[in-house]
């Protein structure tokens, strides 16, 4: 395998696991394109995904742009950016989620485990870990979630919007749960926190 076909390799590897599941079949694909651009507002078709997982062959090599556009869907700013930090899987040398600006979820929390989200303008929302996917709102300021909220979250990257599935309001228990952005303009911020704060 050409050096560049293995970092692909690895590419795809985060995003799979920023999506939390393999991609195989063009339902998955379809899936996938959905998540970016309602991530990142970029359209890349079902075909262009499956060509640089390998499930297409025609003999077309993926463009920049499109690697750029997957690397910054897992947090990086770009291709090269991704290229330089990420896991090689020649050498074993992985790359750091959280010194890459983004959290992997799934990989990276534990239960109970506390995030402090921080955006613009002085929004505050801390929230509690409870595995699966699944956080609870602890305490928050000035922004819609509250105590007791829940919510599903995979990914979150520093600096961007942060997309929040299925929230659940504690106050709305009859309501259906609802898709949620914060940091639409700025991005969120994070920081891990400890039950003594």
């Amino acid at each position: 395998m050409r050096t560049n076909d293995t970092k692909i390799a690895a590419l795809c590897q985060q995003v799979e696991q920023a999506v939390g599941q393999p991609m195989k079949t063009p339902k998955d694909f379809d899936l996938l394109s959905e998540r970016i651009y309602g991530r990142l507002g970029d359209l890349l078709s079902r075909n262009t995904l499956r060509r640089i997982w390998g499930t297409m062959d025609d003999g077309v090599q993926p463009r920049t742009s499109t690697l750029d556009i997957l690397a910054r869907y897992v947090g990086y700013r770009s291709w090269d950016e991704f290229t330089t930090q990420a896991a090689d899987p020649q050498n074993g040398v992985q790359s750091n989620f959280v010194m890459s600006r983004h959290i992997d979820v799934a990989a990276q929390l534990h239960r109970g485990d506390r995030l402090r989200l921080t955006w613009a303008p002085g929004r505050v929302c801390d929230v509690e870990y409870g595995g699966s996917l699944h956080f609870r709102v602890v305490a928050s300021e000035r922004t819609r979630l509250k105590p007791g909220d829940t919510f599903l979250c995979s990914l979150i990257i520093d600096g961007e919007p942060l997309f929040l599935d299925l929230v659940q309001q504690a106050a709305h228990p009859d309501q259906p749960p609802m898709p949620y952005v914060c940091g639409r303009i700025a991005g969120v911020h994070f920081e891990k926190i400890t039950d003594k704060e």
